[in-house]
């Protein structure tokens, strides 16, 4: 009667009830001191050079896709729209759609490198990143972060320069293009050459990376076959 159940019912409710109590006797103590160590360095940073926060930015939303590292960054760019400086938005905003867009192209023009559910998975990232979801990059990251991670932090940090010394601002607590569409953005052609390039970089390196990996496997199977 249980049995059924228990992988899609019981199951995720013990371990969410699990790792929501060791978060909250075990590890938030820790994890908050951290993170607001993190939210205070940035904080500190956003009165010097443009260039030097854009880049921690760019690489922190990049670096886990929606985890504790993005959402510090995310969250520290929502607090300077309210404290009234946009101009620190407009670079995550544009950052945020880099991962999944970039992953998106890649699969577009790499598809030998990519397997039949990743080739699925580049479609589903490049529209979640349209509406500036950069968990869409996820499962690409899972599979390979040796290679993608890298490629995503590098394209998101170029993407987050580029809004940066071109004074892009976002008003708006989100990003991606769905947020120019709504009005959200000011310096919209830049914001969106930002996302452009960085998605081309990310795009192009991934696979360059892949390439190398793909090379290397066919060497080993022409001397196995040999």
């Amino acid at each position: 009667m249980i049995k059924p159940i228990m992988p899609i019912i019981i199951i995720p409710i013990i371990s969410t009830l699990v790792t929501g109590l060791a978060f909250i006797f075990v590890l938030g103590g820790p994890i908050t001191i951290v993170f607001e160590s993190l939210t205070n360095f940035l904080a500190c940073l956003s009165g010097t050079s443009s260039v030097v926060l854009a880049t921690i930015l760019g690489a922190m939303i990049a670096f886990d896709m929606g985890g504790p590292v993005n959402k510090t960054a995310f969250l520290f760019g929502v607090s300077m729209i309210t404290a009234g400086n946009p101009e620190v938005m407009g670079p995550i905003a544009a950052a945020v759609a880099i991962p999944p867009i970039g992953m998106g192209i890649a699969t577009f023009i790499g598809k030998k490198y990519y397997s039949k559910e990743e080739l699925d998975a580049g479609k589903a990232a490049f529209a979640m990143g349209l509406c500036g979801i950069t968990e869409g990059a996820i499962p690409f990251a899972s599979m390979d972060p040796l290679r993608v991670i890298p490629s995503l932090m590098v394209g998101s940090i170029v993407g987050a320069n580029i809004a940066a010394l071109a004074k892009v601002t976002d008003i708006v607590p989100h990003g991606g293009p769905i947020v120019a569409l709504m009005g959200g953005i000011e310096g919209i052609l830049m914001f969106f050459v930002a996302i452009i390039a960085g998605s081309a970089i990310t795009a192009v390196m991934v696979n360059v990376l892949k390439a190398n990996k793909y090379k290397k496997s066919e060497q080993e199977n022409e001397k196995v076959a040999a």
